[in-house]
């Protein structure tokens, strides 16, 4: 069913404006059957695909889709459609001020991130300052880094706590520590850190990874081993969050064979990788072009049954074709099938043109009938893919 309305849900979209008065809420989400009730997941699924759809709906439509599905803060998948709405609502302030006011003051802390999305500082600040709290201040900053306004965190940071009475925690150190790592400035996470201490805030696991993956990013590995050193001193061990915080960072670094030799080490300390582990080596050496080496993590990952999610598939599938092994791509795809899962569009279509051009026309049409099956509402899509298909 799900698929069948978003078919009708896009063609509504691009219609309704020029052909229709305003929909009703119930219409807008369901409107091949606007008088069968929804359940709250699939009122918020179906406005996600709604407001994913190419070209985006206009600025009221968002407002329209969003009320319609009851969206709630305190839910999580809610708060994703709430998130891609405010991204897409940038260019209208008053839309998103509707969106985001009967959500105050209750969500206050969410709408503060909401408007930091849609890149409208002076609101968040202001809905901050309606109810100063620490939980808010902590959004507040982390507004200012989805922003891209590093100088603006680092001014609330320093001034606020005093001006509004608001005691900062840890958390509110470690975003701020985050804002640093993001705009290239880390070296700035030793006074911070200090003045963390001295107001008897204990430092966790967060507080150190997000700053290895600074200094990582920075390419400062002289203070990578002052963040170990401090870590250890204060009883914080090398725990798999921080050796996957390090691995992640060598990966994108494009240094994977030192990510594995951390990962040989950290195994030799009594700790064992998990399937997040093997997703960034995976990731870096596929990276790197050395498709080998990903092959055999992944072996290894069957052999230990660990599982990646459906991001991690997706990735190996595509640099598999990308690298030309359609044969291993396949038994990858149908390793996962069970699971019902399926990647992306565009890999799957580097799959079939790839099994295609490897005289496997058979194994080529039989995916592109599930393709069809599955996603009625792309059967288009396939049949172009299929027609160019050599015959």
């Amino acid at each position: 069913m799900a698929a069948a309305v978003r078919h009708l849900l896009r063609r509504r979209l691009c219609t309704v404006a020029a052909t229709a008065p305003a929909p009703t809420p119930g219409s807008i989400l369901n409107p091949s059957s606007p008088s069968t009730p929804l359940s709250s997941l699939q009122k918020t699924r179906l406005a996600i695909s709604l407001l994913k759809s190419s070209p985006p709906p206009p600025p009221d439509q968002i407002l329209s889709i969003c009320r319609a599905a009851a969206l709630s803060p305190a839910v999580h998948i809610d708060r994703v459609a709430l998130s891609l709405a405010a991204s897409k609502l940038s260019s209208a302030p008053d839309t998103i001020r509707d969106l985001a006011s009967p959500l105050t003051p209750r969500h206050s802390h969410h709408v503060i991130v909401l408007f930091g999305q849609a890149g409208l500082l002076p609101d968040a600040i202001s809905t901050f300052q309606s109810n100063p709290t620490t939980r808010s201040l902590n959004a507040l900053i982390f507004a200012c880094i989805v922003a891209g306004n590093n100088t603006e965190a680092a001014r609330i940071f320093q001034t606020f706590p005093d001006a509004h009475g608001v005691k900062p925690n840890t958390e509110t150190f470690n975003t701020i520590i985050k804002s640093f790592a993001e705009s290239g400035t880390t070296r700035s996470f030793y006074s911070v850190f200090d003045e963390m201490c001295k107001k008897g805030l204990k430092p966790n696991a967060t507080t150190f990874t997000t700053a290895l993956a600074g200094f990582y990013k920075e390419e400062r590995f002289d203070d990578v081993e002052k963040v170990i050193e401090l870590m250890k001193k204060h009883g914080c061990g090398e725990t798999l969050q921080v050796y996957n915080a390090r691995v992640q960072s060598l990966c994108k670094l494009s240094r994977s064979g030192e990510a594995k030799a951390l990962v040989d080490e950290m195994v030799k300390k009594g700790t064992k990788p998990s399937g997040v582990t093997y997703n960034h080596l995976v990731y870096g050496f596929c990276k790197q072009g050395d498709l080998e080496e990903a092959k055999q993590l992944y072996k290894e990952m069957r052999m230990k049954r660990i599982v990646g999610d459906l991001k991690f598939y997706n990735m190996f599938i595509h640099f598999l074709c990308r690298g030309g092994d359609f044969d291993t791509a396949l038994e990858v795809y149908n390793e996962i099938t069970p699971k019902n899962w399926v990647p992306s569009f565009s890999t799957m279509k580097m799959l079939v043109n790839g099994l295609a051009g490897s005289s496997k026309i058979d194994e080529a049409k039989g995916i592109i009938e599930k393709m069809k099956e599955k996603f009625p509402d792309n059967c288009d899509g396939w049949k172009e893919v299929e027609e160019a298909l050599p015959q």
